[in-house]
């Protein structure tokens, strides 16, 4: 097939372009630099230099390549932006061009779909802690994400929303990718962690889901080849609470075991959403995405993946 991936320098950009080569497709991938299009190049695809939020610029460039498909990975987060400590008190700041790109840039990238006669369209969201709260502590596609109104992360969660509907309403693919993990996909959280300046917040009985970096490139690679409809989980098999996971993620990183904040200070110091995801997140089951796309993670669970991945 012939597969335009739109962000083709992000965090799964970069490792999902190889593996569609691999499987023997012709990749046409993006960026917003014509510096790093070498990059693009020495991954095997043919790079272009493409602005998601000019609609213009985005029809061109996939009237040009003439793909079967198209992969939306746009997002502002990435290598370029790891100099950026996270900001759980100003979700809406951190993530205002990520929104911007979810919302304008899916838009510009479906339209593109249809005036090119794509039918196949794969799309990244997220389903890292964000199910709905209330019922149990892991999800299935059937269940609602939050939206975490009158928060900083309402925002964020509207973007994703948006996403979501018009992508499934095309008859495209949502991939709800757990928290990536690898280097440079972690590395500011990973020196917090290692800082000692991620504290273990309340109880810490929120949970959340992981996936490795490459699990996430691969359950994308069958989306395309199945030309999967719908809302898939792409997270590995054991959804966790923070009481679980963060002091594990510290001592595989070499640090000393998280402070424990009550969740009056943490409010203080993160704000709601951050306590909100360390005490009241929900995880992803990731059933689906093994029964309709026969994905099966390389590493199963996070235990594995950050211990071979992060140490």
């Amino acid at each position: 097939m012939r597969v335009f991936v739109a962000g083709g320098t992000g965090v799964v950009g970069r490792r999902l372009v190889p593996q569609l080569v691999a499987r023997g497709h012709q990749v046409t991938a993006t960026t917003t630099s014509a510096a790093k299009s070498g990059m693009l190049e020495q991954l095997g695809a043919e790079a272009v230099v493409m602005d998601g939020l000019d609609a213009v610029s985005v029809g061109e460039a996939v009237a040009a390549a003439r793909p079967d498909a198209i992969v939306h990975q746009m997002t502002a987060i990435s290598p370029a932006n790891a100099g950026m400590e996270p900001d759980f008190r100003h979700m809406d700041r951190w993530f205002a061009m990520t929104n911007r790109l979810r919302t304008e840039g899916t838009d510009h990238l479906l339209a593109a779909a249809e005036a090119t006669g794509v039918s196949t369209f794969v799309a990244q969201s997220y389903g890292n802690w964000n199910g709905i709260r209330e019922g149990g502590w892991v999800k299935t596609e059937e269940d609602p994400l939050d939206t975490y109104a009158g928060t900083s992360q309402h925002a964020v969660a509207s973007a994703i929303g948006h996403l979501e509907d018009a992508v499934v309403k095309a008859g495209g693919a949502v991939l709800r990718y757990g928290g990536l993990y690898r280097p440079r996909a972690t590395d500011d959280q990973v020196e917090l962690v290692r800082r000692r300046k991620f504290p273990l917040v309340g109880d810490g009985t929120g949970y959340a889901s992981w996936v490795h970096l490459d699990d996430a490139a691969s359950a994308t690679v069958l989306a395309v080849e199945q030309r999967a409809k719908g809302v898939f989980n792409i997270v590995d098999d054991e959804p966790a609470p923070a009481g679980e996971w963060l002091p594990y993620l510290a001592m595989i990183v070499g640090g000393r075991p998280p402070m424990r904040v009550p969740k009056w200070l943490a409010r203080l110091l993160a704000g709601e959403v951050a306590v909100t995801m360390m005490t009241e997140g929900r995880g992803f089951s990731n059933a689906k995405a093994k029964r309709e796309l026969g994905w099966e993670p390389r590493y199963p669970s996070w235990r594995q993946g950050f211990k071979e991945g992060l140490a």
